[in-house]
């Protein structure tokens, strides 16, 4: 079972108590009226899926209800932090911007957080 910390509520909950909403700093068009169809399908449907280091929105349903973003290793599955909706990309700590994290979930099993 995995961890998540929702920074609401200041701690670590089981994961049953959150779902997972998408891809996190999606910019949204200015006028959405006057772009393409095909601009709007890749805004409205294309999603990065990146391998390694990825950014996402959760929520914490069965607790505060909140929304909030987090950093996570797609390979381990490896939550590396969460921070507050609103707040802009926050770096972490120990990652360089353009590092990819590769390791994989047989090196870091027994330990999901």
């Amino acid at each position: 079972m995995l961890l998540i910390h929702c920074p609401y509520c200041e701690e670590d909950r089981a994961e049953l108590e959150f779902r997972w909403a998408g891809e996190a700093h999606i910019a949204r068009p200015t006028n959405i009226s006057e772009i393409t169809d095909e601009e709007f399908a890749e805004f409205f449907f294309l999603r990065n899926n990146e391998k390694g280091l990825t950014y996402e929105r959760w929520r914490h349903i069965h607790g505060c209800g909140r929304f909030f973003n987090a950093a996570r290793d797609t390979v381990s599955d490896k939550f590396l932090m969460t921070y507050k909706a609103g707040l802009p990309k926050q770096p972490v700590p120990g990652v360089a911007a353009t590092e990819q994290t590769v390791e994989t979930y047989e090196a870091t099993e027994g330990d999901a957080r």
